[in-house]
């Protein structure tokens, strides 16, 4: 329990008595306890509640004109929850605009605003995530999270934080152990300039006279209804830079004098590889997962949809030969080392059983839901087509079966949990041909490689897999025309993001789409002509590595060119820039600096059957049974 200091200062204290009943949304300030008798509790600790506005949904208040970017704020903030030096729940970038003598500069402070429609909650897959009656606050247990990181995604305040060490998610808690006992956050509190404030939503505090919902560099708050207010009375110049490696600036509109991200071509125009920073992506997990999974997916569909229910005789003649079980042994071990490969990316890969727990919201767990469906029907299938009997071929479709609502489910989520509002570059329709378009072409092609390595006679079917081929080529390749126009025709984030995969990036960007035309190219004349000889199988050979490459370099841009819609950093701080020259140059070393390096987190097989037996069998079964009804647990 938070203790009140006999000499609190007066200004520490909250001061609302009265409030309005709807914020600018038309959400209810005052709102409604679902748990009725049951205690608020933090760290187990049932809460006094002397705070007579303790139902009503309380937010922070900043004005610009104030704050001199001392960090105070982070400083207090990190001191009361005890983080490292490279987590901030609460951080201090600024824009700048104008020269010498007209430059003007405007900081922000931000941290989570517990917004009315919280993305993190609704994306975590864990249910880490909770908005309490009580003030409004959106709370996150880190003992809950695995480290996926999905939250990190979709917030658009950088407000979740991904410990690169602990391999969890932690975040602002709204010091609801202070506002218990009538106290504002601790950042709040040690505010040099009173340029934060804090109290119930919709009040104007005193000595303010603007409650406005923007300010330039914070992003839209169409995308959460975020609970934070501004005032910035101060004129600042038309156009204010970012001073991080972002390639963004702000341009006042004339007509509605708010501020619109825009372009601002940091790094000039010259192409790039990029590929040390391609190779060394965090993200290599989610590339090797994607990719493998919807090759096997992908397979999977053209042997059960072409095959049983088309009757393609090149796919049933496949079926009969000797290259079948070869086959299914090979999606069954590149789907599995394509899950293996994602579960070691999570922050505590022994917690990934959590992934199932938000079904009813999050698009994350449903994909979770859906792969594991496919992998488990595959697996089924797999296993009953060894044996020739009636009960087996009987469970080898009912396997089937279950593999294709799996597939119907795992994919369209797959696609789905992408659709991010904060993250500009992958919130097209592109994305989903480009993957459905790399089940076609990366799904032929596996068939297309077994089938010439095991089958006496292979020439249809290669040409009938290069059609397919051809045919998931074309689906991505219309996808990426659309997705380059809109983003070069469109602003902020979006538009960044196409200048970076044709700058820092563009000499691998025009690599794979060479790539793809070539490899187009020949997939169509290997659809008619086929391959025969050693001329045909060393243009086999060439075909298959061309488009495996071009495969690999599409997805790591579409993972490593993303620019999200987050709050401006500093110079060497909130700055990805300053972070990978930190971490290659051995300045991460230096915990002042706030750089950590990333660390991989095993799969602990001690600490799984330990989590397996610190829970009852009675506890597993409440669990199974809150997951099943979305309850809490």
């Amino acid at each position: 329990m938070f203790q009140v200091r006999q000499d609190e200062p007066k200004y520490a204290f909250l001061q609302d008595k009265d409030s309005k009943d709807k914020n600018r949304y038309g959400k209810p300030i005052d709102l409604e306890d679902p748990r009725q008798d049951e205690p608020f509790k933090v760290n187990d600790e049932p809460m006094p509640g002397t705070n007579p506005n303790r139902y009503k949904q309380h937010g922070f208040y900043f004005t610009a004109d104030n704050c001199i970017a001392c960090h105070a704020c982070e400083a207090a903030c990190s001191e009361k929850n005890d983080n490292p030096g490279h987590l901030a729940f609460r951080s201090v970038g600024f824009v700048e605009g104008g020269t010498y003598p007209d430059y003007r500069r405007i900081n922000i402070s931000m941290a989570c605003n517990h917004c009315d429609d919280p993305v993190c909650l609704k994306g975590c897959p864990t249910r880490a995530y909770t908005k309490f009656a009580e003030y409004g606050a959106v709370l996150q247990d880190p003992d809950i999270c695995f480290g996926c990181g999905y939250c990190t995604w979709v917030c658009p305040y950088n407000a979740p934080q991904l410990d690169p060490v602990k391999g969890q998610v932690s975040k602002c808690n709204m010091c609801v152990d202070r506002l218990e006992v009538g106290l504002k956050p601790a950042c709040v509190s040690a505010c040099l300039g009173k340029a934060l404030e804090f109290g119930v939503i919709e009040n104007t505090p005193e000595g303010r006279e603007q409650l406005e919902t923007e300010i330039p560099g914070f992003p839209s708050p169409e995308i959460t209804h975020p609970n934070i207010r501004f005032q910035q009375t101060k004129t600042l110049n038309r156009n204010m830079r970012r001073v991080d490696s972002t390639p963004l600036k702000y341009h006042r509109d004339n007509t509605t004098e708010k501020y619109i991200p825009e372009l601002d071509p940091k790094h000039g125009k010259q192409k790039k590889w990029g590929m040390k920073t391609l190779l060394s992506s965090h993200e290599n997990a989610h590339v090797v997962f994607t990719l493998s999974a919807q090759a096997v997916m992908g397979a999977f569909v053209i042997l059960t949809i072409l095959g049983s229910l088309f009757g393609v005789p090149v796919i049933n003649s496949l079926k009969e030969s000797s290259a079948f079980i070869p086959l299914l042994l090979a999606m069954f071990v590149l789907m599995g080392a394509g899950l293996y490969k994602l579960n070691m990316h999570l922050g505590k890969p022994h917690r990934f059983y959590r992934g199932f727990n938000n079904l009813r919201h999050s698009p994350l767990s449903r994909e979770i839901a859906g792969v594991s469906a496919f992998f488990a029907g595959l697996a089924g299938y797999t296993f009953f087509t060894l044996f020739d009997n009636s009960l087996s071929h009987f469970l080898a479709g009912a396997s089937a079966l279950l593999a294709l609502v799996g597939f119907a489910a795992g994919s369209y989520y797959m696609y789905k949990l992408y659709r991010i509002k904060a993250r500009p570059f992958w919130d097209h329709w592109q994305t989903a041909t480009t993957f459905y378009g790399s089940m076609l072409s990366l799904g032929g092609l596996l068939i297309a490689i077994v089938g010439s390595i095991f089958m006496d006679n292979s020439i249809e079917l290669i040409k009938y897999c290069a059609g397919l081929i051809a045919v998931g080529l074309i689906i991505e390749a219309l996808g990426l025309i659309f997705h380059a126009r809109d983003l070069q025709r469109g602003a902020g984030e979006g538009q960044a993001a196409f200048y970076e995969q044709t700058t820092t990036f563009g000499k691998t960007y025009y690599l794979r789409n060479i790539l793809l035309i070539f490899n187009l190219f020949l997939a169509i004349i290997i659809s008619i002509t086929g391959l025969s000889g050693i001329p045909g199988m060393l243009i086999w050979l060439v075909f298959s590595l061309s488009l495996l490459t071009m495969a690999y370099l599409g997805r790591i841009i579409f993972y490593a060119l993303v620019i999200p819609t987050t709050m401006p950093g500093a110079f060497f701080w909130k700055n990805k820039g300053f972070i990978e020259h930190a971490r290659e140059s051995g300045l991460a070393n230096m915990e002042q600096l706030g750089v950590a390096y990333e660390r991989h987190h095993k799969f602990d097989v001690k600490e799984l059957v330990k989590t397996i037996k610190e829970n009852s069998l009675s506890d597993m079964i409440a669990h199974a049974k809150a997951v099943i009804s979305g309850k809490p647990f």
